[in-house]
């Protein structure tokens, strides 16, 4: 736990790099975390779905879902949110990719819904974002056909999107649904220059899922507390809103990954009081 939140990390965190990548589905050894994490005294992991070799992932091969659930048993840590970086390669709102992306949705929630999982993460950042108005009528378009589905299985699709929050705002104003939501990642918003109060002003209400990290401006991950995130001001935040939902490390790591995380869940802990 960190204070009243469930407590968890980004997938691939806690092992040596998957192919030398910052972030990725650690193929092949991913079951080797979950005791890893257990050891730290976290709850969950928020697994990720990639692009490449989407099919191989557990969440969508065959026999997959057994797998998972047999290392949240044995470990007592589990999977209640998924990163789905596979829409960063295949967005909904844009490409030749899309009719694949929404056929990928379509399925994701399946599985989700099988074990259980509350949110689904859709980034729209980084070659993925939401570029002009085009494109959100584009999500829009997309998210209002898969939503009867996401309702029925309770599933909430999480947007992290770079628009500020007055912008953001009205895009989730066209999308009323109780289970279209917001990924708020702390480091992120310090990257762009946001104003924490603002955001949390705009759409306190709609967050369901908090990636914890530290960024400088304009800049990348740094280790939590040394950079332009003001972490403690978003725990206050997230206090007076009654944030409920998983509460995920995505913070700086190097190529082996546990002594950083270590020093930075300490810091975060103490943050939490």
């Amino acid at each position: 736990m960190l204070g009243p939140w469930r407590l968890g990390v980004m997938e691939g965190r806690l092992l040596p790099k998957y192919k030398g990548r910052y972030q990725a589905h650690p193929k092949g050894y991913w079951a080797d975390e979950f005791p890893v994490a257990a050891r730290f005294g976290l709850e969950l992991i928020e697994f990720i779905l990639d692009y490449e070799d989407a099919a191989e992932n557990p969440l969508l091969a065959e026999g997959g879902l057994e797998s998972l659930r047999a290392a949240m048993e044995s470990s007592g840590v589990r999977v209640a949110s998924i990163c789905a970086d596979y829409f960063m390669e295949a967005p909904l709102h844009r490409g030749e990719r899309r009719d694949e992306a929404a056929a990928c949705l379509d399925l994701l929630l399946d599985r989700a819904g099988e074990l259980g999982i509350g949110d689904i993460v859709i980034p729209c950042v980084d070659h993925s974002r939401l570029e002009d108005a085009d494109q959100e009528d584009s999500l829009v378009a997309a998210l209002t056909r898969i939503l009867p589905k996401a309702e029925a299985l309770g599933i909430n699709l999480s947007l992290e999107t770079d628009l500020d929050p007055i912008r953001f705002a009205g895009l989730l104003a066209r999308l009323p649904s109780p289970r279209v939501t917001v990924n708020y990642d702390i480091g992120n918003s310090a990257s762009w220059g946001y104003d924490p109060r603002a955001e949390w002003a705009a759409y306190g209400p709609r967050i369901s899922d908090v990636h914890i990290k530290d960024r400088v401006l304009s800049g990348g991950s740094v280790d939590l507390g040394s950079g332009n995130a003001d972490i403690p001001l978003v725990l206050d935040l997230m206090r007076q809103a009654g944030f409920s939902g998983p509460v995920i490390m995505q913070a700086f790591r190097d190529d082996e990954g546990l002594e950083v995380f270590g020093r930075q869940l300490a810091w975060l802990r103490e943050k939490a009081g």
